[in-house]
């Protein structure tokens, strides 16, 4: 079982810490996109959270489950609108096992990172696999290591600065690809709560292959929701892999 990270306070803040990504054009463009995987099948959220994508991808009639490590997330998720017909289990995504079969199963904003070993990240894509009917496509949404953006020796690169909230992260160690994300942030009473959790990244390649050792073929590769040419510049990816009908 993994270490829950995400915990109470942690989820009690999570939607509101993560605003921008409830941009409702993000939303509509990733939802289109799963909604036309799903087709009229059943899809499957890896790590469903508070319910981001998963509530407005069943507003689009699309019935969906979820797997979720953290109970507290899941309480959220519980407690919103449009969360009644979530068929959500507690459990760990490279394990847990929800019954049926699925046209889809999706894990997005970066969350495979959060498998801190290759083997976790293998066993993700063995375990998608298995939930897959044939014809079936697993999604995942995961950045680009930005290595190429540190000078030799460099191990820290900040990504936000703004009042009352900062973060960076620290690559501390290439051959494991184990880098630390580190937030800090202002909490109302205007003490601060830092939050760190290591992370595994991992290249589109390496994806592929996990993707080839769970009988999945690579169908289509993006730069994001909205379907641009994923190229040599591109900060992110979705991409879509396909179980053999």
């Amino acid at each position: 079982m993994q270490k829950i990270w995400f915990d109470e306070e942690i989820a009690a803040t999570y939607d509101e810490d993560s605003g921008e990504r409830f941009d409702p054009g993000l939303l509509s463009a990733t939802t289109e996109v799963l909604a036309g995987l799903a087709g009229d099948g059943r899809a499957l959220e890896l790590a469903i959270g508070t319910g981001r994508v998963a509530v407005p991808l069943a507003e689009r009639g699309v019935p969906v489950s979820g797997i979720e490590l953290s109970p507290y997330m899941l309480t959220r998720l519980r407690a919103k609108p449009g969360a009644a017909g979530i068929e959500a289990v507690e459990g760990d995504m490279t394990t847990t096992r929800v019954d049926g079969e699925f046209a889809l199963v999706y894990l997005v904003y970066n969350t495979i990172t959060n498998l801190t070993e290759q083997d976790e990240q293998v066993a993700c894509f063995e375990n998608a696999a298995r939930h897959l009917r044939p014809g079936g496509c697993f999604v995942i949404e995961v950045y680009l290591p930005i290595l190429r953006k540190l000078s030799p020796g460099d191990r820290f690169h900040v990504f936000a600065e703004e009042p009352g909230y900062h973060a960076f992260d620290e690559y501390a160690d290439a051959a494991s690809q184990l880098h630390w994300s580190h937030h800090i942030r202002m909490r109302p009473d205007g003490s601060y709560r830092r939050f760190s959790a290591p992370f595994r990244y991992v290249w589109p390649a390496e994806l592929d292959l996990m993707a080839r050792i769970a009988g999945l073929r690579l169908k289509e590769r993006w730069a994001g929701w909205d379907r641009a040419p994923f190229t040599a510049t591109s900060e992110q990816h979705v991409s879509v892999w396909e179980k053999p009908a």
